[in-house]
Order: structure tokens, then sequence, then C-alpha cells
């Protein structure tokens, strides 16, 4: 459960296995994805397939870590969207801003196409 992390060749991926994401997760979230930035790491997705519901605390960490690798030169992607999700992103127009893909392996491609 929680977050898991994984690193695939120079892709950080942190799958948000949890139904709720919200404040805790986003605290844990941060974290994880400023410490492999600072190992330097500028990739990265984050797998929101198992979430159902997401809140604002979360989102901005989501928002915040856009800015943050797209400053240095980096991305970061989103990947499956459940319909719940899928309306905030919609909602706040946010699907706009961001990359998403309905497969993990797309998004990680999607990388190499740059």
């Amino acid at each position: 459960m929680g977050i898991v992390e994984e690193v695939i060749d120079d892709v950080v991926v942190e799958i948000i296995n949890i139904e709720r994401a919200t404040l805790k997760e986003a605290d844990q979230l941060k974290s994880m994805i400023n410490d492999k930035i600072d190992l330097g790491y500028r990739k990265v997705i984050i797998d929101l397939t198992y979430v159902e519901y997401i809140d604002s605390t979360f989102l901005g960490v989501i928002v915040s870590t856009l800015k943050k690798t797209t400053t240095l030169n980096g991305d970061l992607k989103l990947v499956g969207f459940r319909p719940a999700v899928r309306s905030m992103f919609e909602l706040t127009r946010l699907f706009r801003v961001f990359e998403s893909y309905s497969d993990l392996q797309d998004a990680i491609k999607s990388f190499n196409k740059n």
C-alpha cells in the first residue's frame, strides 16, 4: 500500500497505490520526489491508476513537481485517470497542463521521443 517508487532507466515512477490521496500522502510524495530530484533525476511519472480521490494538497504537490522538473529541463507525466480524478483535472483545467497516458510503458517511451 501507499506510494511505491520505481526507477526505470532514468525515469522515476511514483505509483500511488491508494484510493484517497490526501495531505499525508502528499507530504510523502513530495519528499520522495524531491529526494530523487536531488539525486539528479529529471523525468518523473506519477501513476494514478488506483486513485479514486485527490485532495487539493495532493494536487498542489503534483503541480509544484511539474514546475520544479520543467525548471530543471525535465518533465512530469501522469498515468491512469479514474473518472473522479479525471473530472478533478478537467474542472481545474489542469488536463491542459499535463501530458497524460493510459499506459505506463507509453509514458516512459514518450520521454525518449524528445
